[in-house]
Parts: C-alpha cells; structure tokens; sequence
C-alpha cells in the first residue's frame, strides 16, 4: 500500500469527476452568501456592525452566512420592536 504520493500524481485525478461532486456545495455556499448579504443590506438601518458582518459573510463562506442568521439577526429584532 503506498502512502505517500507526489504532486506528480495529480495529473492522473478525473478532475471533471470531482468537480461534480464539489460543484453542489460550491452552490449552496454561494448562495447563502449572497441571501445573507442581501438580508444585511435590506435591514442595514435596524443591523448594528454592518462591515464587521458584511466582512464576517464575504471571508468566512460558510460560516460567515450562519452565523450571521443565527447571531446577527437575533441582535437587530430589539431594534425593530424600537422603530
């Protein structure tokens, strides 16, 4: 058994195989990024720490988003009660 491999074998990967199996998640992140900005930028007046969550979404992909809609969102219904 070999456990050890080289960046030589990278040439014999089935690339279009595994961007088949990627490319899904690949979605479902980007589009969570991108409802999350867009519910960021909806109710900007009511959030607090705009940028901070903007940049949360933007560099922690995955993350980011979830704990923007479980952290972020729960903050701002206080303000909205207010208004």
């Amino acid at each position: 058994m070999k456990l050890h491999y080289g960046l030589d074998e990278l040439n014999d990967i089935d690339w279009l195989a595994v961007l088949q199996v990627i490319w899904p998640f690949m979605m479902v992140g980007f589009i969570l990024i991108l409802v999350a900005l867009i519910d960021l930028y909806r109710h900007r007046k009511a959030r607090t720490n705009v940028m901070l969550w903007t940049i949360l979404i933007l560099f922690f992909n995955t993350i980011g988003p979830i704990l923007y809609f479980t952290i972020g969102r729960k903050g701002a219904k206080h303000h909205e009660v207010r208004n």
